[in-house]
């Protein structure tokens, strides 16, 4: 389970206030809002990656700012993956050799069948340099679902993507989630795939109010 209770967070003005969130085992929730109503400063306190001005995040029963910095880099290596808007690849490596990294850094096998479901079986010998922006998406949440993470957070994982990839991908992240009992957040400008998760939540102005 991943609970935020009464965060809140301004930068130089108020982000938002008493902001309260609980997402339980198997659930998929979509955080949506325009460009600047600070949804991806949301995602990333929930990660963990930023602090909230106020307010604590647990994680499994878990506050994170209880745990001590081993832990906090243990928690950030091996139960969460980020999805990011850029892909952040190795780039003088290929697509395998950034799966390669995931896997040792997690402790974790890569799951060839992951590769086929991406399309990624005739390019994952070939440089990420090489690869086109879609591609270079698809290796990239391909990399993070190799850590088999327990929670995903992903900030506008498909935009990068063709309509039919990105319902594949989609597909296969939703899956995984339920398949492993894990959690997924989602922040997403696309209407389609916000109706597609279990829970919407709506941040604007401030406030942040549940609308599915």
């Amino acid at each position: 389970m991943l609970k935020a209770e009464n965060i809140s967070h301004s930068f130089g003005y108020p982000l938002f206030e008493g902001l309260n969130l609980e997402i339980a085992s198997r659930e998929k929730v979509a955080i949506i809002g325009v460009s600047g109503s600070g949804k991806s400063t949301l995602l990333h306190i929930l990660a963990g990656t930023i602090l909230p001005n106020s307010g604590t995040v647990s994680h499994f029963g878990i506050q994170y700012q209880k745990r001590t910095s081993s832990e906090k880099e243990k928690f950030r290596r091996e139960d969460i993956g980020i999805i990011f808007q850029s892909h952040y690849l190795f780039k003088g490596f290929s697509a395998l050799e950034n799966l390669e990294v995931a896997s040792i850094l997690s402790g974790q096998n890569i799951d060839y069948n992951l590769i086929r479901e991406f399309g990624l079986e005739n390019l994952i010998n070939q440089k990420v340099t090489e690869l086109s922006g879609g591609q270079q998406q698809r290796v990239s949440i391909a990399r993070i679902l190799t850590k088999k993470p327990k929670i995903i957070f992903a900030d506008e994982p498909t935009g990068n993507l063709d309509r039919e990839t990105a319902n594949s991908v989609i597909k296969t992240i939703f899956k995984y989630i339920d398949n492993n009992s894990g959690i997924a957040v989602i922040v997403t400008h696309d209407e389609s795939l916000a109706n597609r998760c279990d829970k919407i939540y709506k941040l604007k102005d401030g406030i942040f109010e549940k609308i599915k």
